[in-house]
């Protein structure tokens, strides 16, 4: 009884430490929506990177990725070589790019991060809500915004493929009625409240294609799906691995117990 005691505190001492992280996940106003990424999709993963390597390389790095590790997605050397390697010479190097960061703050304002880990710091939800949700905004420097990123510092590189989206805003008096707006909107959509007392009103915004693209909708939203989906691998390659041991070690630890209550019951069986 004691040692299923001290596992159950241990239990609840892990759930009560990831409550935090949680919560923290689920902040930020805007409700995301779900990226149907697959990390055991090799297709899915091969089309990530080189959507990677064609459209994100040229201003941002990945300095904690080898392009020789494109291999557990089934890539061969030749293949890295032959389609992805812009940037390096040798498929052992390092997944960075050419721009100094000196140059890459000097132009943009601010660095772009690198995206090693970026699946971790953001979350899957966010990388894919973000890349769909851009929108035109002449006010910016750029001439871009983006509904889970205001006033954001990366243009849309990828305009040419999803268009040009402009956004909508309608206005609503009473909270109940923007959230009816917001479930029957089609399109990611997000609700702001403005003004206070008499004058307050919530407004919902969403986009709409202004100008269309090389893609449809739906093709981008696959595009954007890959993308992310080898965001995410990039960020653990070796995640499924992990998760595969962890059964089992959560497998033996049960057996353990098991065993360990039988061994407990015969030793003390003639104790009174």
């Amino acid at each position: 009884m004691i040692l299923f005691r001290r596992l159950a505190a241990l239990c609840a001492f892990v759930a009560a430490a990831l409550v935090p992280a949680v919560v923290a996940a689920s902040e930020g106003g805007a409700r995301l929506d779900r990226s149907p990424n697959d990390v055991r999709d090799t297709a899915s993963l091969q089309a990530g990177a080189r959507n990677f390597v064609n459209y994100c390389l040229g201003c941002h790095s990945a300095s904690m990725m080898r392009y020789n590790r494109l291999r557990d997605i089934g890539l061969t050397d030749a293949q890295i070589k032959d389609n992805l390697l812009f940037t390096a010479d040798k498929v052992g190097e390092l997944m960075n790019n050419a721009m100094a960061r000196k140059d890459a703050k000097e132009w943009f304002g601010v660095a772009p991060p690198d995206l090693s880990v970026i699946a971790r710091s953001r979350g899957a939800d966010w990388l894919y809500t973000y890349m769909r949700t851009f929108y035109r905004d002449p006010s910016s420097a750029t001439g871009w915004n983006n509904m889970v990123f205001e006033r954001v510092g990366m243009p849309h590189v990828l305009w040419p493929l999803s268009g040009q989206p402009v956004l909508e805003v309608r206005e609503f008096k009473t909270h109940e009625q923007a959230e009816a707006a917001l479930i029957q909107a089609k399109s990611f959509s997000v609700v702001e409240e403005s003004g206070e007392g008499a004058s307050r009103k919530y407004l919902l915004k969403t986009t709409r294609i202004g100008t269309p693209g090389a893609m449809t909708p739906v093709e981008y939203n696959v595009f954007v799906r890959d993308l992310v989906n080898f965001l995410v691998w990039m960020a653990e390659p070796v995640q499924l691995e992990r998760k595969q041991i962890g059964i089992v070690v959560l497998f033996f630890l049960a057996l353990l117990i098991l065993l360990t209550w039988l061994l407990k019951k015969e030793f003390w069986k003639d104790v009174h």
